[in-house]
C-alpha cells in the first residue's frame, strides 16, 4: 500500500485492513516521500500491529511504489490498495477462498463509491462484470472484464504475478495496462459479487483521478490507453470493440472537456493528446454515437479548438444533460438536427453531423410519485421527448401493458419545468384503478405503464420509468400489489401471493419483537438473519392462526467492532425464513432499538422486503415534511449522539471548505428536529446542498435517512428540490 501525504485518509484505511477477517496477511507500506503526517500514522499503526511493516522511498509515483511493495511482500497472494481508500472486513477471506476453491490465476470482486454528500452506492465500472459470482471465468468469454481497469479489487496468486512479470508503468492510470494484460494471460479468472473495495471519491477533487483536467493527468490518460490498446492488438483482437468503446467513452470525453478548462499556452499541445488518441480508435466506435458526440471527434479531427472550447463549456454548464433543442432539417422535415446554443456557423462542418438519431429523439416518462387511493393507484410523473419542446397540442397516453394487451387510463397533465427549465405541459396525472388490478389473471406475474406521446410530427413509445427508490404497495382483496423498480428502470406492478408478510414490529427493552404471517406450506420455524460473512438464527414463536413472533435480542446481533460496511460503519442483514425474503405489509415506519452506542433499525428494501440495519448510535432521519419554503427533518434521539449543530453543508469546487445553513434544531428527550427555510440557502445557482451533523471532537457526517422515510421523495420546491442520494439528504437548487 503506497501513501503520499494522505494524513487525512489513511488511518482509516489502515484500521479496515486491520479488521480483516482473514487474518494471515502482512501489510507492506511504501512511504513515497510524504511530506505531512502520513509516516507518523503509518509507523504507529507498525509499532500496534506486527502485521504492518513500512518501506521509505523518495517520491516516484504510485506505479513504481507498488512495484517496490511488489517487491518487499512474501506472501502467496499478492493485493494492492489505495491509501485513501477502505476495505470491508470480509473481503479477502472472500476472495482468497474463492482461489482456495478454483485455482484461478486471481480473483476480483465487486466496488462501492462512497464519501459523505453521495453515500455509499455501486461502482459504474464495475456495476456488470460483478453483478454476479462467476467462479473460474476469462475475460474472452465475459468480455465485460475487459474494462475492470483498477487493480485495487482483486487478489492475484503470486506464483502468476511474477510467471508473467507484471509491473506498474510510471504514470498515473497504471493499473489498466496491467489489470487487462492479467486477465487476457489468467487460466481463469474469479468474479465474486459481494463488495470488496470501498473506493473513495473525494469531495475536494484531490484525488489523481479528479484532477483529471490536468495536461499531466490528460497526457498519462493517454499513453495508458494507448498502452492497453496495444495489449488489445497484440493478444487479445476478440476484445478490440469493447475496449475502444470504453476508451472513446471515458478517456476521449475527458480529453474534450479539458478543453473548457485548459489554459491557452495548452490548447495546442491537448489537441494533440485528442488527436493521439483518435488516431488509434476504431472509427466504427464512432458510427452509432449521438450528434454531440460526433461533432467532438469532428472537432478533435478538424483541430478546431473553439468548437471543442464550446462543446466543453457547454457540458460543463449542463447543457447537454439538460437536453439542447433540435431543429427540423429545412429540406428534410421527417429529420432532425442538433442546435447547439454559441456553436459557430455550420461552415465546415458536415450537416451529417447534426443529425440526431431516433435514438436521441427518446420519450423520457417517468413515475415521480406513486400514491394509493381509495378506488385507484396513482402515478404522477413526467414526460417528454428528449431535445423536443413539448407544445401545448401534444398528445399523451398511458396504458397498462398486460401481456400483449395494452389498456388505455385515464390521464390528467400539467405544466411543470421541462429539461431546460421551461414551464411546459411535461407533468402528468394518471390513474389505475384497483379494479383493474385485482382483474388481472392469476397467472400474470406483473404490468407495465407505456407512454406514447406526440409533438408535431414526432410519435414515441416507451415504457414508463421509476424516478422513486422506495415506492409503497398496498392489499387488493386477497393479495398485495407491489410497485417495483425493474433492473432497466421500468415501473412493475406485481402481484405477490404466497408471502411471509411482518404485520407488526415493536421494542421490548433489549429485544426487537417481529409479529409474522407465515402461508400454508410454509414449515420452517426459523428466522435467519444473513449477512455476508455469518448468520444468526432466531426461532419462531407461537403459530395460532399462521402468525409467529420473533424476539431478536439486539445485544446479540449488534457487531460495533466489524461492521461489514467500513464507512458508515453499519451492517445489513437479510432476514429470511427458509430461502423466502419477509415482505412488510403491516408497517410504514422503523422501529430501533438502542444497544449501548450502536442501533439496531428495521428497514425496508426498495421491493418493500424486510432489512435490519445495525449501525452506530448517529443523528438520523425519520420524517420528512415540507411546508410552503420550509423543509424539516427529525428522527430518534439516541443517547450519546450530539445534535447541537444540524447544517446544510454546500462544498466549494475543488476544495474541502464548505458553506453551512445553520438548522432551527429542537431536541427533547426522544426525538430532534431541525428546519430550514430555502430561501435562507441563498442565491447560488446550481447548488447541491447535502444535510450534515457536527458534534464536538468527530468528524462531521452526512445524516443517513432511514428507508421509510425516503418513499415520498423526489419533492419540488418551486427552485429548490428534495431528494435523496444513497440515502443522504440533498436539497438541490436549480
Amino acid at each position: 500500500m503506497p501513501f503520499y501525504n494522505v494524513e487525512r485518509y489513511l488511518a482509516p484505511c489502515l484500521a479496515s485492513l486491520a479488521r480483516q477477517t482473514f487474518r494471515d496477511f502482512e501489510v507492506v507500506l511504501v512511504d513515497d516521500g510524504s511530506r505531512d503526517g502520513s509516516a507518523r500514522i503509518a509507523e504507529a499503526f507498525c509499532a500496534r500491529d506486527p502485521r504492518f511493516r513500512m518501506v521509505v522511498q523518495e517520491n516516484q509515483g504510485l506505479g513504481p511504489a507498488r512495484n517496490t511493495g511488489t517487491a518487499e511482500a512474501r506472501g502467496e497472494y499478492l493485493t494492492f490498495v489505495d491509501s485513501d481508500d477502505l476495505v470491508p472486513p470480509h473481503a479477502y477471506e472472500l476472495l482468497v477462498g474463492s482461489l482456495d476453491r478454483t485455482s484461478s490465476s486471481l480473483a476480483g470482486g465487486n466496488a462501492r463509491r462512497f464519501n459523505n454528500t453521495s453515500g455509499v452506492r455501486q461502482s459504474y465500472v464495475h456495476r456488470i462484470a460483478f453483478a454476479v459470482d462467476r467462479p473460474a471465468t476469462h475475460v474472452l468469454d465475459f468480455p465485460e472484464l475487459a474494462i475492470d481497469r483498477m487493480v485495487w479489487n482483486k487478489v492475484y496468486r503470486r506464483r502468476f504475478w511474477d510467471q508473467f512479470g507484471y509491473e506498474f508503468p510510471a504514470i498515473r492510470y497504471e493499473d489498466y495496462p496491467v489489470t487487462l494484460k492479467a486477465h487476457i494471460e489468467a487460466v481463469t479468472v474469479d468474479c465474486v459479487a459481494a463488495p470488496t473495495y470501498y473506493w473513495r471519491e473525494r469531495e475536494s477533487g484531490e484525488s489523481i483521478t479528479q484532477l483529471k483536467f490536468q495536461f499531466g493527468n490528460l497526457e498519462d490518460r493517454v499513453v495508458s490507453a494507448e498502452a492497453v490498446m496495444d495489449v488489445v492488438d497484440r493478444q487479445a483482437p476478440a476484445l478490440r470493440a469493447k475496449v475502444h468503446r470504453h476508451l472513446a467513452t471515458i478517456d476521449l470525453t475527458t480529453v474534450v472537456q479539458a478543453f473548457g478548462s485548459a489554459p491557452e499556452h495548452e490548447l495546442a499541445a491537448v489537441l494533440e493528446l485528442g488527436h493521439r488518441l483518435t488516431r488509434r480508435l476504431d472509427p466504427a466506435v464512432f458510427e452509432h454515437v449521438s450528434a454531440f458526440q460526433r461533432l467532438e471527434y469532428h472537432g478533435l479531427q478538424a483541430g478546431d479548438v473553439d468548437l471543442l472550447q464550446r462543446l466543453a463549456r457547454l457540458r460543463a454548464e449542463g447543457g447537454l444533460a439538460a437536453g439542447t433543442l433540435a431543429e427540423r432539417h429545412p429540406v428534410l422535415p421527417w429529420r432532425y438536427r442538433g442546435h447547439y446554443p454559441g456553436l459557430p456557423d455550420r461552415a465546415g462542418v458536415p450537416d451529417e453531423i447534426y443529425r440526431m438519431s431516433r435514438r436521441e429523439l427518446e420519450l423520457r416518462a417517468g413515475a415521480t410519485e406513486l400514491t394509493w387511493e381509495d378506488d385507484a393507484l396513482v402515478v404522477r410523473g413526467t414526460a417528454e421527448i428528449h431535445h423536443v419542446p413539448t407544445t401545448a397540442d401534444s398528445s399523451l397516453r398511458v396504458a397498462v401493458v398486460a401481456g400483449l394487451r395494452e389498456t388505455p387510463l385515464a390521464v390528467e397533465r400539467f405544466d411543470l419545468p421541462d429539461a431546460s427549465g421551461e414551464q411546459r405541459p411535461t407533468g402528468f396525472v394518471a390513474r389505475v384503478p384497483r379494479d383493474m388490478l385485482a382483474a388481472m389473471p392469476p397467472n400474470r406475474e406483473a404490468v407495465r405503464l407505456m407512454a406514447t406521446m406526440r409533438v408535431g410530427r414526432i410519435r414515441r413509445k416507451r415504457l414508463v420509468t421509476m424516478q422513486m427508490m422506495y415506492p409503497v404497495g398496498d392489499r387488493i382483496g386477497a393479495h398485495w400489489f407491489q410497485p417495483l423498480k425493474a433492473g432497466d428502470g421500468r415501473v412493475l406492478l406485481r402481484r405477490m401471493t404466497g408471502e411471509i408478510e411482518l404485520t407488526g414490529a415493536g421494542a421490548d427493552g433489549d429485544t426487537l419483537v417481529l409479529t409474522l404471517r407465515l402461508p400454508d406450506g410454509v414449515t420452517d420455524r426459523v428466522l435467519r438473519l444473513s449477512r455476508s460473512a455469518r448468520e444468526i438464527r432466531v426461532p419462531l414463536e407461537g403459530g395460532a392462526g399462521g402468525v409467529f413472533t420473533a424476539r431478536i435480542p439486539v445485544g446479540e446481533v449488534v457487531d460495533a467492532t466489524n461492521p461489514d460496511d467500513p464507512f458508515l460503519g453499519r451492517t445489513v442483514l437479510i432476514p429470511k425464513i427458509g430461502d423466502a425474503l419477509v415482505l412488510i405489509t403491516g408497517l410504514d415506519r422503523a422501529v430501533s432499538v438502542p444497544h449501548g452506542d450502536r442501533v439496531l433499525s428495521l428497514a425496508r428494501s426498495p421491493g418493500q422486503y424486510l432489512n435490519l440495519v445495525e449501525a452506530p448510535a448517529r443523528v438520523s432521519a425519520a420524517r420528512l415534511d415540507v411546508s410552503g419554503d420550509v423543509v424539516t427533518v427529525g428522527g430518534p434521539r439516541w443517547p450519546g449522539a450530539d445534535y447541537e449543530r444540524i447544517v446544510w453543508r454546500r462544498f466549494l469546487p475543488n476544495s474541502d471548505d464548505a458553506v453551512d445553513t445553520v438548522c432551527r434544531t429542537t431536541v427533547d428527550d426522544t426525538s430532534w428536529t431541525a428546519a430550514v427555510d430555502v430561501t435562507d440557502l441563498g442565491p447560488a445557482q446550481e447548488a447541491d446542498w447535502t444535510l450534515f451533523a457536527e458534534g464536538h471532537g468527530d468528524e462531521p457526517y452526512a445524516i443517513q435517512a432511514e428507508s421509510f422515510a425516503l418513499v415520498s421523495l423526489p419533492r419540488r420546491l418551486d427552485r429548490h428540490r428534495l431528494y435523496a442520494r444513497a440515502g443522504t439528504l440533498h436539497l438541490e437548487t436549480s
